[in-house]
């Protein structure tokens, strides 16, 4: 019995002190769970904009907040989605980012594409935006960019980070909109974004080729790219003295060939190739101050972003575009950030851009994004446009780096060895809009008159492009289409692209023909002079022919066989020779041969749309916009 008294005991006593360690164990975790408890998953009527400060009635549908991509460091990126104002047979997303690294991608919603302007304290419509026929989301990246946040030491330092946040941002924004989850996807934007969106599409690429649900990532786009900054540096010059802004043979020119002359020292001495090289962003800076200092100038500098400008120095474009501090005191505005789901604990408002996420992304590790664009272009097409007034990212680096690139078995815009593919004029409402020039699934586009924000001065011409790169189908839509836009100087029915396509095609058949048409009747000529004397000869020999027929008969057959062609209206005076060969029959259709003729389409026959010095030196080393 004592045993048992003892056991019963010693049991209490034990039940005893486990409850009271189970009582302050509890007491000291539950705070901390508390405190880790996730929160609630938001749906999409969460992020519903049912109100805009300004905005015309009726609103646009659209969706607005943060995501979470770094729940670690408090990371959330800002997204502003808007749906498609026509609904067709394919839904197609569009992904807009700008560049810096750290501006802000409302640059783009606000200033460039979106469907919004600033006009006082109120809102207007802009023609030509890009929500038409494509859901059009911005994204506010990386983190610490516009309205996104994270903890200050914990911005990010290279580019493969910015690329794993956005995958982040993508399964999280398909889980809150499923309905789009199956859309073509395509990414774009500008300057800086030239390295973000490569990375970001190789990322996806990589995830599709595993186990799960893929995106369908059907192409990119980049405007004014920062892409290969070997080439890109090196450019600088030749477009100072293309433009004018420098005259070969003089002091200035001697000041900026001794900093060329700097940069390819240290290029040849590092191998491995860079994305910033600091005695190379010298270039750029010593041509808009030895061109400030010209008494031309009137002690002004070059816009950087649109040389048709000027800007006290040493801004150079940072005042620009002249509607920037109207749409940044529209986005500060309280009631804008609260329509727009702002977390209210993020007091510091809108930024245009952040200069510490500039500087912490110095991608140091990080390989340019032409090093990627290989692997990228052999699964889908790239649409590289550039606006010929821009000096920053000019059009001969881009020209530069493309007809150095091997991709697809070919370099640069070959179709084979030797032969180029032709550059073809593109008009827009009866004007002279640009250069489309394509291969092996890249696409090129020189946009004429335009700065280093194409859509900012042309958002209709620049919306057709992305029209065409998407495959929107005019010819069965209703909304707002181009009065009149065609490639090479095509002319024909309005906004019918597929008859347009064929135009296209005959264009190029025409080209071949034209070219050959003196040396087939040269041919044709001798051939029947060799006739007529055979004929005489077996006349003279009572020859009737191999079916008994008279002379007659044969040379009718002979000239029914002549290639009778009715007159075209088709310019073809900028074919070469050897282009026309490469657009003849003896051209093999390969993989890539569709998609580069669909660049030039604005529809697939089977798709149906119907519903300071140092200042200066950080926007070099940022790019911005």
């Amino acid at each position: 019995m004592s045993g048992s008294l003892r056991s019963r005991s010693t049991t209490g006593a034990l039940s005893i002190v486990l409850s009271y360690f189970f009582l302050l164990g509890s007491l000291c975790i539950s705070p901390v769970t508390a405190q880790e408890t996730p929160p609630p998953v938001k749906s999409a009527a969460d992020y519903y904009v049912d109100h805009l400060p300004g905005a015309p009635l009726p609103l646009l549908r659209m969706h607005a907040g943060h995501i979470e991509v770094a729940p670690e460091h408090h990371g959330n990126l800002f997204f502003w989605q808007f749906e498609n104002r026509h609904i067709g047979k394919t839904q197609r997303t569009v992904l807009w980012l700008n560049g810096g690294p750290g501006c802000s991608s409302l640059d783009g919603a606000m200033l460039e594409l979106g469907p919004y302007r600033v006009e006082g304290d109120n809102l207007r419509l802009l023609n030509g935006s890009w929500d038409e026929y494509a859901n059009l989301v911005f994204v506010d990246q990386p983190v610490g960019t516009g309205f996104s946040y994270v903890d200050t030491n914990s911005y990010l330092h290279e580019l493969d980070q910015v690329a794993d946040h956005m995958k982040i941002f993508l399964e999280k924004y398909f889980a809150i909109f499923p309905e789009h989850s199956a859309d073509d996807l395509y990414i774009a934007g500008e300057s800086y974004a030239g390295q973000y969106i490569p990375y970001i599409a190789k990322a996806i690429l990589d995830r599709n080729k595993k186990a799960g649900k893929p995106w369908n990532l059907k192409g990119i786009m980049i405007g004014n790219g920062w892409i290969a900054p070997n080439e890109q540096y090196l450019a600088y010059l030749p477009y100072a003295y293309k433009e004018n802004m420098i005259q070969a043979n003089t002091p200035e020119a001697e000041t900026v060939e001794k900093t060329v002359a700097a940069c390819n020292e240290a290029l040849s001495k590092n191998p491995k190739e860079q994305i910033n090289t600091r005695a190379c962003e010298r270039i750029l800076n010593d041509v808009l101050r030895v061109t400030h200092e010209m008494s031309s100038m009137n002690g002004q500098c070059y816009n950087m972003y649109d040389i048709r400008k000027t800007d006290v120095y040493n801004s150079c474009g940072m005042n620009w575009p002249g509607e920037l501090p109207i749409t940044q005191k529209y986005l500060k505005r309280k009631e804008v950030a609260s329509a727009l789901h702002i977390n209210p604990d993020k007091v510091t408002g809108w930024r245009e851009c952040n200069d510490e996420v500039n500087r912490q992304l110095s991608a140091a590790n990080s390989p340019p994004s032409v090093e990627l664009l290989p692997d990228i272009l052999a699964e889908i097409p790239v649409l590289l446009f550039s606006g010929d007034r821009d000096f920053i990212c000019n059009h001969l680096g881009t020209e530069a780096f493309i007809n150095k690139l091997s991709f697809n078995g070919g370099n640069g815009f070959e179709t084979s060895p030797g032969v180029t593919a032709p550059k073809l004029d593109w008009t827009f409402d009866g004007e002279p809009a640009g250069i489309y020039q394509s291969a092996r699934n890249l696409t090129y586009v020189l946009v004429y008159n335009s700065s280093h924000m194409v859509p900012y001065d042309y958002p209709d011409r620049s919306r057709d492009m992305l029209d065409r790169f998407i495959g929107v189908d005019y010819s069965s839509v209703a909304g707002s289409v181009p009065e009149d836009s065609a490639i090479d100087g095509l002319p024909g029915a309005k906004n019918e692209t597929r008859a347009q396509q064929q135009r296209l095609d005959q264009a190029r058949w025409d080209a071949y023909y034209r070219s050959g048409e003196v040396a087939l009747v040269v041919v044709l000529i001798a051939a029947g002079l060799w006739a007529w004397f055979l004929i005489r000869s077996r006349r003279a020999n009572g020859y009737k022919g191999l079916f008994g027929g008279d002379d007659d008969d044969n040379n009718r057959g002979l000239s029914n066989g002549i290639l009778h062609r009715k007159g075209r209206d088709v310019e073809a005076a900028d074919f070469d020779e050897a282009e026309l060969d490469d657009l003849a029959g003896s051209r093999q259709k390969g993989r890539y041969e569709d998609r580069d003729e669909d660049r030039f389409d604005v529809g697939d026959d089977y798709d149906s749309d119907d519903v300071g010095e140092e200042h200066v030196k950080n926007k070099a080393n940022g790019l911005s916009k």
